[in-house]
């Protein structure tokens, strides 16, 4: 059918004053859980092998340093312990407990607008990081953390459409006390946003008072049970290849609270794992693998999430490289081996070595994070506002990174192939009696809100343009954006009564 071009005035102006509206989220050009995995950099042959020399590093090699309950789980399900004080593990066992795992879950927001389905290639983005400096864009200076500051952080990214989750991205620097720190991190968190928030917990022993906190917040245990808001970022191994302690202590206790575990394995190429990125991979896919075990072994089916987090170093210095190019192949290849076992994971990604939100930053961020979101990673943590390889979190650069990563999104949607995207019946009409251009034709008006994203802060003005408006600075739009938000009232807040509580019971560093 021909399209009509010629429209009549008042119809152009109640569409345009109908596309100035908000859109409503499931017509938005990208939104949380979009599907990628077009972008495959390792073949089927290739995942075969590193999964066939993971299977070898587990059986041959093991882990060290099992706690001994963790060692009771698993021999239990059938690890082997060995004379040398490793346990490894029978292809059979890990074939088997590839196969009971969770292989689809969700992880709660408070409010449940904010659930995120982790299955198959749904892409999310958040932050994470744990620095333990705030960049101040303005002095060009770095300096500690600080709980405010991390509450900032939470309630800015509880804002931003492009922030999917909240995990912890610095450290309060400013609480000595490591139980305090713990539960003043939690608070923080989770009366920023309303979106998932994850947390790490230094000790055990601390995981107790963190659940009576959330069964306060969420009104009681039964329904912390029901809809667990927070998972517990686990590191559970010191590479290469063998278990923290404490951390699987930890782990012990969170799985028995309910809350969800990310299994995080952090080598360092070249440092705590091989300098190759298919060896880094495979180390990093074992690790995981042996955590998987620890984790069904506890309780067969609890959700985890495969955190293969394999990071990069500068082989001249040893130095962390996370904004390079080999960072964003081993993202990639780690979200491929998570779809090679079906499994829900996440991997780091959005990473700057920058120490401001320059240009260097820039190319940094957009490289990792769109060949994260391609290759169709569940969670991709760490993805807006880290600098100087996770020494430094920017909330000017946290803003900016909504609007990067939206672009991020809207590379993973990808192209759709139909019949009107084809577009064979508009060219006719615009060439054949029509306009010769397509600027005013109903597809393009149609399309421009849903198909085509726009920056919030970026400027795509003419140089004569931005002039005009005074050459506008994006930093400046950041922070200014950045001081709007934290002038208004967080819409996460806990109420007064649930507040009390919780101040009641734990000592909060927040003003109330």
């Amino acid at each position: 059918m021909t399209e009509t071009i010629t429209r009549r005035a008042g119809g152009r102006a109640a569409r345009r004053e109908a596309r100035s509206n908000p859109l409503a989220a499931n017509l938005r050009p990208v939104h949380p859980g979009q599907e990628g995995g077009t972008y495959r950099p390792l073949s089927q042959v290739q995942m075969d092998r590193i999964h066939h020399a993971v299977l070898d590093a587990l059986e041959q090699i093991g882990l060290a340093d099992a706690p001994p309950s963790g060692v009771a789980y698993l021999t239990g399900a059938g690890a082997i312990l060995g004379s040398d004080g490793r346990i490894r593990f029978p292809r059979a066992l890990i074939e088997d407990t590839i196969a009971r795992a969770n292989r689809s879950m969700t992880l709660f927001g408070r409010d449940p607008k904010h659930d995120m389905l982790l299955q198959g290639n749904r892409v999310h983005y958040g932050t994470a990081g744990a620095a333990v400096h705030l960049v101040d864009v303005h002095n060009r200076t770095y300096r500690e953390c600080t709980v405010q500051d991390l509450h900032d952080a939470a309630r800015i990214a509880d804002q931003l459409d492009n922030i999917h989750f909240v995990q912890r991205p610095m450290v309060c620097r400013d609480i000595v006390d490591n139980r305090e720190m713990d539960l003043n991190t939690l608070y923080a968190c989770c009366a920023g946003t309303t979106k998932h928030v994850g947390v790490s917990f230094t000790e055990p022993g601390f995981v107790a008072d963190a659940m009576q906190m959330l069964h306060l917040i969420a009104g009681g245990e039964d329904k912390w049970r029901e809809r667990p808001f927070v998972s517990n970022s686990n590191c559970f191994v010191v590479p290469p290849m063998k278990f923290a302690t404490e951390s699987c202590l930890v782990m012990e206790e969170c799985i028995r609270g309910g809350m969800p575990v990310l299994l995080l394995s952090a080598g360092q190429a070249g440092a705590t794992a091989p300098a190759p990125i298919a060896g880094a991979i495979v180390q990093a896919t074992a690790e995981c693998l042996a955590g998987l075990v620890y984790v069904n072994a506890i309780k067969p089916g609890f959700p985890a999430i495969f955190g293969t987090w394999p990071f990069v170093s500068d082989l001249r210095t040893g130095a962390m490289s996370g904004g390079s190019g080999e960072q964003a192949l081993l993202t990639a290849g780690c979200a491929q081996m998570h779809k090679y076992y079906g499994l829900p994971g996440g991997a780091a990604a959005g990473i700057a070595d920058a120490k401001l939100p320059d240009m260097q930053a820039g190319w940094e961020q957009a490289t990792s994070n769109v060949m994260a979101g391609l290759s169709g990673l569940n969670m991709v943590y760490e993805a807006a506002g880290m600098h100087a390889s996770l020494l430094g979190f920017c909330l000017e650069s946290l803003i900016l990174g909504d609007d990067l990563i939206g672009q991020a999104l809207r590379c993973t949607r990808g192209i759709e192939v139909d019949e009107d995207t084809l577009s064979l019946e508009v060219i006719r009409a615009t060439c054949i009696g029509g306009p010769g251009h397509f600027l005013g034709a109903e597809q393009t008006l149609s399309r421009m809100q849903t198909d085509y994203l726009y920056p919030c802060l970026a400027n795509r003005s003419s140089p004569k343009e931005w002039d005009e408006l005074g050459k506008p600075d994006l930093i400046a739009k950041a922070t200014e954006k950045k001081e709007k938000i934290l002038s208004e009232r967080a819409s996460a807040r806990f109420d007064p009564v649930t507040d009390a509580e919780i101040r009641e019971r734990f000592k909060i560093h927040l003003p109330a």
